[in-house]
């Protein structure tokens, strides 16, 4: 036998939990699904500094703790459960959870957001948070003065690499070929740049650093043509190799592009299927921040509220 709730919330981020705060609030009792990552990628930040309301920074941990508590607070119930499988097309809406638990819903917001590509690499996962970073809007002010390093070739690589020139004193842009996938007009952008260094044929393959230290000192890079490897010191490095939106149940049921991120109409959150919604990384490709996650996780809750009360008109 299935379980009805009148809205659930795939992901608890600040998106998922903005969206249940919300619904919650509108007495539609919100049922958030933790999914993958529970709170979210905040969670892998040790310091947030751009979130606004903490003059002093904030742990990522305590704000999606605090968010959630907020959630909670106002009637959200939020377990730890990922959908495996969906009918979009039956009303209500059939979910599947962790293979076996059936829930069916009125309205489905999903906010399951976009994993960061990551260097599959022990050292990374090690230092993840302490010099090893996805996201130079982030992290880029706490690196003021420091040598650091962008991996990737693509224009999220070089873009990140430029933005990056206006903290640090150095910038490496490491690329696997000896040309750039990025556009024409960002490579010439990039290459006139006296910060920036573009290092052809080279890959990471290991990083120096102890986290209880201060986290990296130096990256170890392999050039891909003569097999030569050499340290090169810095105390940040950036992943550019690109998110992947977590929408995979969603294949074939809800429009989305070659990547994977669900297209949304408009400045609102309405996806291809009436009684679904989408909020945060999943459906965005250019901020990327958790400010805007929240933001368009407050419009995804007033959309489906829209919904829920013309659904419930007749």
């Amino acid at each position: 036998m299935s379980e009805h709730h009148r809205i659930i919330i795939m992901g608890s981020g600040p998106a998922g939990l903005t969206a249940a705060i919300y619904a919650s609030r509108a007495d539609l009792a919100p049922l958030v699904l933790d999914g993958i990552q529970p709170g979210g990628q905040l969670t892998m930040t040790t310091e947030v500094d751009n979130y606004p309301g903490f003059p002093e920074g904030v742990d990522g941990n305590v704000l999606m703790a605090n968010m959630r508590a907020q959630a909670e607070r106002f009637g959200t119930e939020v377990r730890f459960g990922e959908i495996t499988a969906a009918d979009l097309d039956s009303r209500p809406m059939k979910l599947e959870v962790d293979g076996s638990q059936q829930l069916t819903c009125d309205a489905l917001i999903i906010a399951t957001g976009a994993t960061a590509r990551w260097l599959p690499l022990d050292a990374v996962e090690r230092l993840r948070g302490f010099g090893v970073s996805a996201c130079a809007t982030c992290d880029a002010a706490f690196y003021r003065e420091h040598v650091v390093g962008v991996v990737g070739g693509g224009d999220s690589a070089v873009e990140e690499a430029t933005y990056l020139t206006k903290f640090a004193s150095k910038v490496y842009l490491m690329h696997r070929r000896d040309e750039l996938r990025a556009s024409k007009a960002m490579v010439e952008r990039a290459m006139k740049n006296p910060k920036l260094e573009i290092l052809w044929n080279k890959v990471v393959v290991d990083l120096v650093g102890v986290k209880e230290q201060g986290g990296l000192t130096a990256a170890v890079l392999e050039d891909t043509v003569d097999g030569s490897r050499s340290e090169l010191p810095m105390t940040g490095l950036f992943m550019g190799i690109g998110h992947t939106p977590n929408t995979k149940v969603f294949e074939g049921k809800l429009d989305m592009d070659e990547g994977g991120t669900l297209i949304t109409d408009g400045a609102t959150s309405l996806t291809s299927v009436p009684g679904v919604f989408a909020a945060g990384d999943v459906q965005d490709t250019r901020y990327r921040q958790a400010i805007t996650a929240a933001g368009s996780g407050c419009a995804a809750a007033l959309d489906a509220e829209h919904y829920l009360v013309e659904l419930d008109a007749g």
